[in-house]
């Protein structure tokens, strides 16, 4: 699952790769706001490792269900424009 956390102050939003279950992200970020100014926001990361966010830093976090990966060329007309057919060959 992808997950998007917003900082305060910085222009870009981190997106991170997750294994963890959508209910589990939304429970380790209510307890590390709940924790204070000094607490962490912790999230595994899906090929090793962890990222670690202060919580008091955080703007938002927008996750949900997997997202089917566009692949290729997404602009190519596999039907033409019946309206712009060539003379020729109609």
């Amino acid at each position: 699952m992808e997950v998007k956390i917003g900082i305060h102050s910085v222009p870009r939003e981190l997106v991170v790769e997750t294994d963890t279950p959508a209910e589990e992200v939304e429970r380790l970020l209510s307890a590390a706001l709940e924790k204070g100014e000094h607490a962490v926001f912790a999230l595994s990361v899906a090929k090793g490792g962890r990222v670690l966010v202060p919580a008091d830093k955080i703007a938002y976090v927008e996750f949900g269900g997997p997202e089917a990966r566009r692949v290729g060329f997404g602009n190519i007309v596999l039907h033409p424009d019946p309206v712009h057919r060539d003379p020729v060959t109609s």
